[in-house]
């Protein structure tokens, strides 16, 4: 079975092309067997594309084979994928997820690309958690999938798995949980905003979170912390920006640029 690795600024995936890889062949165990990064591929999700009359149907699954709704390092991987191997004709990518429509494009050299977001609810302040010594506000959000944003001191003194734990599986946040983002101000001024993340459907520290950004960026914004375009450098050292509109109680015009990196291609023999 052929393979594609690729990496969204160290958020890396297996990728599938849906002709030929029918989704009844990848049950949760097997998609568990094939992220596991000691027994077989190693990655944080697995993303199966197929085409559709209205575009690419995009089905993405975390690494312990739950399927989530979105993935924006996913869709920016799949964007390059869906070009590259032919699976959509038209210079934009319309990818199909399951949290609505993702137009993406590829922009300039080999690893680029930006995706425009379906419209969402403005991030909102969180109230009732309490916050620990460094944490200075505590922001929740859908884009895709829930987020909590947690502006902090010095994102490099967070400890991203216990806190990132405890938040995740926080009764404010419902039965599901949310991805937590740890979020911090550049170290130059004019630099971009440092962030890391515990990604839920992998249960540890991922090097990226593409919807995360976009949820910190607009839950700064709404702060006014921060002012669209935003710059972010992921905790895999490579930048992520995001664009749009701050205006009423709807985030429009959403923009996520960052990359889209082929690794590797194989043939799965078994896993």
């Amino acid at each position: 079975m052929h393979i594609y690795k690729m990496t969204g600024s160290g958020n890396d995936f297996v990728m599938l092309d849906g002709r030929v890889t029918a989704l009844e062949a990848w049950p949760s165990e097997r998609i568990r067997a094939v992220c596991d990064r000691r027994t077989g591929v190693g990655a944080d999700g697995l993303v199966r594309l197929s085409p559709e009359a209205e575009g690419v149907r995009f089905e993405f699954f975390n690494a312990d084979g739950s399927r989530g709704e979105m993935c924006g390092n996913a869709a920016l991987c799949s964007v390059r994928l869906a070009s590259r191997i032919g699976l959509s004709p038209a210079p934009e990518v319309r990818l199909l997820t399951d949290a609505g429509t993702v137009v993406g494009r590829t922009t300039g050299g080999t690893e680029a690309a930006e995706i425009d977001l379906p419209p969402f609810p403005m991030p909102e302040p969180v109230g009732g958690v309490p916050l620990e010594p460094g944490e200075l506000s505590l922001w929740f959000g859908v884009v895709g999938v829930p987020h909590v944003v947690v502006k902090v001191e010095k994102v490099d003194e967070v400890d991203v798995l216990k806190r990132g734990r405890t938040l995740r599986w926080h009764d404010a946040f419902g039965r599901a949980g949310a991805n937590v983002n740890f979020v911090s101000r550049p170290v130059l001024s004019g630099g971009p905003w440092r962030i890391r993340t515990f990604e839920r459907g992998v249960e540890g520290e991922t090097l990226a979170c593409g919807t995360g950004t976009v949820c910190a960026a607009y839950a700064l914004a709404v702060a006014g912390d921060a002012r669209l375009p935003a710059d972010f450098v992921s905790w895999g050292g490579f930048p992520l920006r995001v664009g749009g509109v701050v205006e009423g109680s709807e985030a429009a015009g959403v923009r996520l640029g960052g990359m889209g990196r082929l690794v590797f291609e194989a043939d799965l023999r078994a896993v």
